[in-house]
């Protein structure tokens, strides 16, 4: 059984933030349900990642209301929304800005227009049809928060979250991330066609006349707050310790992985595959109204955090083996 670790002392800030948080999930998920019908396990890890404060690879295909559940969590956390459509013509400059000469009354000067990745919530639209010299614009701007130009540096409004998605169909002529830019995101989330009722719901809403209005509960502050609560949660050093060895039970020809992985896995998780499953799992403590980590917290975001930093080889695809299901037996496997 796990250990758990005395609660820390908390000021009396961090105690109204935790009340906040507490009563914040059934609220967020019925402001939510105005425009949004099931996917609760999308809707959980994008909160997740929100309030760990990582970034998100969402993938699925088209028509499942990836934009509109981005810009409706845009909107109940008061967050400036942008979306970027990334196409094959796409530069970067496109998406930091570019210096222009301006007339101004000490005559003719260059001064830096600002671009679409200056909001606080940016959607990179199919970030796979771009480029990599485009997709490279992302990743100071993901892990600086800053965009660089002419050697000057700008600074992005805070807080700040990047959630890219993918059509995984129609792969041709397109644009795979790079392993180290996939690394960048927290979670690869995984959006998948609704049941038939649910499906039924989405038509007969968004056929209709009537709309409603998302309200807006938090502000940017109200979310920085959140990024310093969540990593103030405990954990317990086995727990830790627990989040490591999946990682590293991904990784073939290491001591620590079982026969299957040398079998069916070409590259495994590194070590920020460990600290944003403990990151996630602390958000998901708080957002569960619990003031400490389990490891159910750590199992169920082992999916979201491993998808996409774990690389099958030809064997696994020519006997059929997915990524889930790897992570599936690793799961089995460690202990």
């Amino acid at each position: 059984m796990t250990q758990q670790p005395p609660p820390v002392p908390v000021s009396d800030p961090d105690a109204k933030t935790f009340e906040q948080l507490q009563s914040a999930r059934p609220r967020i998920l019925a402001e939510l349900g105005k425009a949004i019908v099931g996917q609760q396990d999308v809707i959980e890890q994008i909160l997740i990642a929100l309030l760990a404060g990582g970034h998100c690879l969402i993938t699925g295909a088209p028509g499942l209301a990836k934009t509109l559940l981005v810009k409706s969590i845009a909107q109940i956390f008061h967050l400036e929304f942008r979306r970027i459509q990334f196409t094959p013509d796409l530069m970067p400059t496109d998406i930091t800005g570019v210096e222009i000469l301006q007339d101004t009354a000490e005559g003719r000067q260059l001064s830096f227009v600002k671009g679409p990745i200056f909001g606080s919530m940016i959607l990179a639209d199919e970030i796979n049809r771009t480029p990599p010299k485009t997709q490279a614009a992302l990743l100071e701007a993901m892990q600086e928060h800053q965009v660089t130009a002419s050697g000057r540096r700008y600074a992005l409004p805070e807080p700040f979250f990047v959630l890219a998605t993918q059509n995984p169909i129609e792969m041709e002529g397109t644009y795979p991330l790079p392993e180290a830019q996939l690394d960048r995101f927290m979670f690869n989330v995984v959006i998948d066609y609704l049941p038939e009722n649910d499906e039924v719901a989405v038509v007969q809403r968004t056929t209709s006349a009537s709309e409603e209005k998302i309200e807006t509960l938090f502000t940017g502050e109200d979310v920085l707050a959140f990024h310093a609560l969540v990593r103030k949660v405990p954990i317990a050093e086995d727990l830790v310790r627990f989040a490591v060895r999946l990682a590293a039970a991904t990784r073939p020809r290491q001591a620590e992985a079982p026969p299957f992985v040398n079998d069916w896995v070409s590259w495994g998780a590194g070590t920020r595959a460990a600290q944003f499953l403990t990151l996630g799992a602390k958000a998901r403590a708080l957002l569960h109204g619990r003031a400490h980590v389990t490891r159910e917290d750590l199992v169920a975001l082992a999916g979201p955090v491993l998808r996409h930093r774990v690389l099958v080889n030809y064997r696994a695809e020519a006997e059929g083996i997915s990524v889930a299901r790897i992570i599936e037996r690793v799961l089995e496997s460690v202990k």
